[in-house]
């Protein structure tokens, strides 16, 4: 029996730039244009490093006060690829006074106790003293400034993003002897069943922390506030680190798209707005839903829930949800139950209003990689005004489903979508895009699978708005990303939510987390 498929194509969403321009590549309209808020009077941003850390960032920051050109074509190749875009230097792109000099610096991290903290052989205590070292001297810095900066860029060396991960070993000969004595399966006892005056507490608070060193930083810093962008040594200075052959040990993009992809971040952590999606219908949110386990080795089902709200300007709040048994082993999937869903969304709606003058969203969107149950979605509803139409999309990976090609040099156009019913689709978010006249990947672009799980919307619409989702990620510069914001960050948020223990206030601007 022979199956028919229906094939649409969605056009490239537009975003829109200074004087409300359009154009769908954010490199285009920033060079053309400039950011959408229309600038801002100067960038105040602090640093901390080790003295050389430091030293290289001056350079870099020196380098992106003008003009970086686009690397000459590759061999054999006519001309440059179109993918590539000139930084025309920070104050030309962003429409912002660029200091190259930092607000503040603190550039007294001591690179022997950088080494000494890593190789401390148990490594909760390990990387907890990593971080210790940065955290410490940033909030001992904000606290006695009256106008500490924006934000802060923490240059790390080669060696926190080597050992400062889960999985990251520690040569024998190098380790060290730490404090902790007390093993990560007597601290977990001891949690349950206290001694008494809370003798052994500080050797047990170690395994509260995450052994990783960028998302145990960022969940330290969000009480304090103080956001940051964490940026390796090698990235700044990459011919400083050469191999035997002169050539740099890490392969780097070309210094204009480092300079893009960095200084948008800036920009954004900053406060401002580089770009937001144009045309999109008035009263919309859009919400990803976050969970992550609270201990991948323990089965007790216990996780975290967060729900990040963006809007069509790019602004994005994470709202952190309670802690609860919400992750299910025969399913493996995360469900909430009944109140703690209400409480998202009526977090989500407050924050709504309060930006706009006290007025409800029309449209609530719900993303999600797994299914709604019953009892979570009447959470959900419960949580919302009744002017206010919730819909469930869930969007999944559906890279083992289907491959489609084409004829040509070049894999699929990204927007192609195959229709399965009136509610889901599968949806090819990367794929050839005419403006870089490539497909930037490394193999055939697998498609999304997209679902209207729960409420009622065109399915198109839903794939358009999923399209645009791709284009708001302002901690990069890129044309696209594969998956919407809402779930492009969902395991970060989560990761970074469960790295420390959290007393911060449970609503934080997204850019915290990133």
């Amino acid at each position: 029996m022979k199956t028919s498929l229906t094939l649409i194509h969605l056009p490239e969403p537009k975003l829109e730039f200074k004087y409300g321009q359009t154009l769908s590549y954010p490199r285009d309209g920033l060079f053309l244009y400039g950011p959408v808020d229309g600038g801002r009077s100067e960038i105040h941003y602090g640093v901390i490093g080790t003295k050389a850390g430091v030293e290289r960032f001056e350079r870099w920051a020196k380098s992106i006060a003008t003009l970086i050109d686009v690397p000459p074509p590759r061999k054999g190749a006519k001309a440059i690829e179109p993918q590539h875009v000139a930084f025309p230097g920070f104050a030309a792109a962003y429409n912002a006074a660029w200091p190259i000099k930092p607000k503040t610096v603190i550039d007294t991290i001591e690179p022997d106790a950088i080494y000494k903290a890593l190789r401390i052989a148990n490594r909760n205590e390990a990387i907890k003293g990593a971080v210790d070292l940065y955290v410490e001297a940033l909030v001992a810095r904000s606290n006695r400034m009256e106008d500490p900066p924006s934000f802060w860029f923490v240059v790390i060396p080669e060696e926190v993003y080597d050992l400062g991960r889960p999985l990251s070993k520690v040569p024998s000969k190098e380790k060290i002897q730490g404090r902790v004595r007390m093993t990560k399966a007597e601290a977990l006892k001891l949690d349950e069943q206290p001694t008494l005056f809370g003798l052994d507490t500080a050797e047990a608070d170690v395994y509260k922390y995450a052994t990783h060193f960028r998302r145990q930083l960022k969940a330290r810093l969000l009480e304090h506030k103080i956001v940051t962008q964490i940026i390796r040594e090698t990235t700044l200075a990459p011919n400083d680190f050469p191999k035997s052959n002169g050539q740099p040990k890490r392969r780097l993009e070309d210094p204009a798209t480092v300079a893009w992809k960095l200084s948008t971040g800036a920009y954004y952590k900053a406060g401002g707005r580089p770009w937001q999606l144009a045309d999109v219908r008035s009263g919309v949110c859009y919400v990803g839903l976050a969970y992550k386990k609270r201990d991948a080795r323990v089965d007790d089902g216990f996780a975290c829930c967060a729900a990040q709200m963006f809007l069509s300007s790019g602004e994005g709040v994470v709202f952190r949800g309670a802690l609860g048994p919400w992750y299910h082993s025969d399913t493996k999937q995360f469900h909430i139950d009944k109140p703690a869903a209400r409480r998202l969304v009526e977090m989500v709606v407050q924050e709504y209003r309060d930006q706009h003058d006290n007025n409800p969203p029309s449209e609530l969107f719900l993303h999600a990689k797994s299914f709604f149950t019953d009892e979570e979605w009447d959470g959900f509803v419960s949580g919302a005004p009744p002017e206010t139409n919730v819909v469930g999309v869930q969007i999944s990976d559906a890279k083992d489903a289907l491959k489609l090609f084409r004829p040509g040099k070049y894999p699929v156009l990204r927007g192609t979508a195959i229709l399965l019913s009136d509610t889901d689709a599968y949806l090819w978010t990367s794929g050839y895009a005419p403006r870089l006249d490539t497909y930037i990947g490394p193999e055939t672009p697998n498609p999304v699978h997209v679902k209207v799980q729960r409420g009622k919307c065109p399915l198109k619409i839903v794939l358009e708005d999923v399209m645009s989702l791709t284009k708001i990620n302002f901690n990069s510069c890129l044309y696209n990303d594969r998956l919407p914001v809402t779930i492009r960050f969902a395991d970060a948020v989560g990761e970074v939510i469960l790295a420390a223990p959290q007393t911060s206030e449970p609503k934080l601007a997204f850019k915290f987390y990133i």
